[in-house]
């Protein structure tokens, strides 16, 4: 039987496993990428590791998220990044120079390599046939460090797509309609690899917003061939001796299967607060809207900003809208300046944001209390956009433009045809503006690099053992698809803390009940009970390491996304899933429990025992023997140091 892509790049990175799904294999890691709300902690712990340089081939520290410099705090961490990146080998892109994901795409990404991010969209880069895995920033300091990343071997599920876009649809609409077929659950363990005679119609960054947009399936990575397309945008990156031809066999069996046909596809939406809550533009059109925000890694490319300065050419954003785009890299901006895009948006009243994530994770220009707000982003979680009260929809490029000028949602179609607008189509440059500049070389006299540390970056908290009875109450319970924003939000109040876990930890779980970091401290830690997809979301640890910190040792769900879940392993949090779901169902908030930590045996069952209820549940943990020894030494570093003690 014939292989896929997502085979072929892991057969040829294998290091350890074998490939039947749903086994653990270790597979090597190219090249890896961190952005600055996660990557403080990522090289706090390499550091750690006490390793003196990256042994990848390519490592880069973006800065792209905390941007507002509000106080000392985030100039601080950039001024560490800088520095780390300086003295251990990493390429450092700093404040400006564009989104981690749009960059590495434009810059980077390399058909038939392997990448490791500790951002949950790191799969963009799969967009040019190169296997991309968003993973916490522990995973990406060890293969920093020259480890193998370990995961379960994924399923393939297929796309085919057939025939071709229809004008003012794109790729937005693509992946829209995925979710529409999965859910936001629906690719847990599995890589979806398009496929069909459909592909060879999409443009890179049409491919890297499927790409991108797919994690909020829950899988692994998406990815496209490396064809005459990939080749095309190499060329025009000038980095075309870097294209390989990378294509599925012939005879490839998918697991799975889901057919699209480009040609009947319309317009799609998200409604609040899921990406996967998706339906047809055309079956809630007329929505009164208040904000539309146009960027983020997913639809921040030259192709997106070129169509909505078409769409926008002579038109004017109604008064009523408040309307802002976050292009994705300076070569963007740029191009779309030198074709007056930039300059139709802003006569007709878009105001140009940052060249940053931004809005996205709620870094500035929140809508207005209640406010509805269209967004070409990938998440529309309760409170991403800042607060509560937000109501976040998530559409394509052109219903966003269309929709800003009449002031409800709108569909792009009917509106071209009332006042006229021809179809966009996108023409790639044969030679897209080109300045590395900004990216900074590590320094060539590491030695003599010393690395700033300002007030709020506080070392890693001490992680004990975990020991023989591990006990407690329950501390929170919650229902299905939380999300990491729900466990640590994001934000401008809240990220500027990531390098300081006893102060970040102070927000857990505050969209869903503020008391809950107190109680956990008074209580000296305890279980959380979930249901199902449980860490749906971001690929930010600190979810793991600030309830850590509160003392939680073990989370009990009907089942788990795949980043969270390897990021409890990380830090020595037991997960555990219920044998019979309706025993989540038997089990209040404030119940004590207590459970058997001594010896623990991958395949066992774990008895859980609720001695308010007097009552005994069984459970079993998703992970392997291998995590389960980690859990047991209380963090994966702990585990690494005893193992190698060199590295202590």
């Amino acid at each position: 039987m014939g292989m896929s892509i997502a085979q072929k790049i892991v057969k040829a990175h294998l290091v350890e496993g074998d490939m039947t799904p749903g086994e653990r294999v270790g597979i090597r890691i190219d090249h890896t990428l961190t952005q600055d709300a996660t990557g403080t902690m990522a090289y706090l712990e390499f550091e750690a590791m006490g390793v003196d340089k990256v042994r990848t081939e390519l490592s880069i520290s973006y800065v792209d998220h905390n941007m507002i410099q509000g106080d000392f705090r985030n100039p601080d961490d950039h001024r560490y990044l800088q520095d780390v990146a300086a003295k251990h080998g990493i390429i450092f892109s700093p404040p400006g120079n564009g989104i981690c994901h749009q960059l590495n795409v434009e810059r980077f990404a390399r058909p038939g390599k392997t990448l490791l991010g500790s951002d949950s969209h790191t799969p963009t880069s799969s967009g040019v046939g190169m296997l991309a895995i968003g993973a916490g920033g522990l995973d990406v300091a060890m293969a920093m460090a020259g480890e193998p990343f370990y995961t379960p071997m994924p399923r393939i599920l297929g796309v085919r797509l057939m025939g071709k876009l229809q004008p003012f649809v794109s790729a937005k609409d693509v992946v829209l309609e995925v979710l529409r077929h999965t859910g936001v659950k629906g690719g847990v363990g599995k890589v979806i690899e398009y496929f069909g005679p459909g592909v060879e119609s999409l443009s890179v960054p049409d491919r890297a917003t499927i790409t991108n947009m797919g994690a909020e399936t829950g899988a692994t990575s998406s990815l496209f061939p490396s064809d005459d397309a990939t080749r095309r945008w190499l060329r025009a990156q000038g980095r075309e001796a870097e294209w390989i031809e990378l294509k599925p066999d012939e005879d490839v069996v998918y697991d799975e299967v889901i057919d699209i046909n480009l040609s009947e596809l319309e317009p799609m939406i998200a409604q609040p607060f899921q990406p996967g809550n998706v339906v047809k533009v055309s079956e809630i059109e007329g929505m009164k809207i208040d904000q539309v925000m146009f960027g983020s890694c997913t639809n921040s490319s030259l192709r997106d900003l070129m169509a909505i300065g078409h769409l926008l050419d002579g038109q004017k954003v109604s008064s009523f809208v408040d309307a802002g785009i976050s292009p994705g890299s300076r070569q963007v901006f740029m191009e779309a300046t030198d074709r007056r895009s930039i300059g139709k948006m802003i006569s007709a009243g878009v105001r140009i944001l940052e060249v940053s994530c931004g809005a996205c994770i709620g870094m500035g220009f929140a809508p207005n209390t209640d406010g509805v707000s269209l967004r070409t982003i990938n998440r529309n979680f309760l409170g991403r956009c800042g607060h509560k009260s937000g109501k976040v929809y998530l559409v394509s490029p052109e219903v966003a433009a269309v929709s800003a000028v009449t002031g409800v949602l709108t569909d792009p179609r009917k509106f071209a045809d009332k006042v006229g607008i021809d179809p966009f189509h996108f023409e790639l440059p044969e030679n897209l503006v080109i300045d590395d500049s900004r990216f900074i070389a590590p320094s060539i006299e590491p030695e003599k690099i010393e690395i700033r540390r300002g007030p709020n970056i506080k070392p890693l908290p001490d992680m004990a053992p975990m020991g023989d009875v591990t006990e407690g109450e329950v501390l929170l319970k919650t229902g299905d698809d939380i999300t990491t924003d729900h466990i640590m939000p994001a934000g401008a109040k809240i990220l500027p803390l990531r390098s300081n876990i006893p102060e970040i930890s102070k927000h857990v779980f505050e969209v869903l009940d503020e008391t809950f970091p107190q109680r956990s401290l008074d209580a000296g830690g305890g279980f959380i009970l979930g249901g199902s997809n449980y860490g749906q979301g971001s690929s930010r640890e600190h979810a793991a390491i600030a309830p850590r910190y509160l003392g939680i040792r073990a989370v009990i769900v009907k089942s788990f996304a795949r980043i969270h879940l390897a990021n409890l392993v990380n830090f020595g949090i037991l997960p555990l899933t219920f044998v019979k779901e309706g025993d989540y169902d038997r089990i209040d908030q404030g119940d004590r429990l207590s459970i058997d930590t001594k010896n623990l045996k991958a395949g066992d069952t774990f008895l859980l025992k609720d001695e308010t209820k007097g009552i005994e549940i069984p459970c079993v943990t998703p992970v392997d023997q291998d995590d389960l020894d980690i859990i047991k030494s209380g963090s994966k570093l702990n585990f690494v140091k005893d193992r190698s003690p060199e590295r202590a």
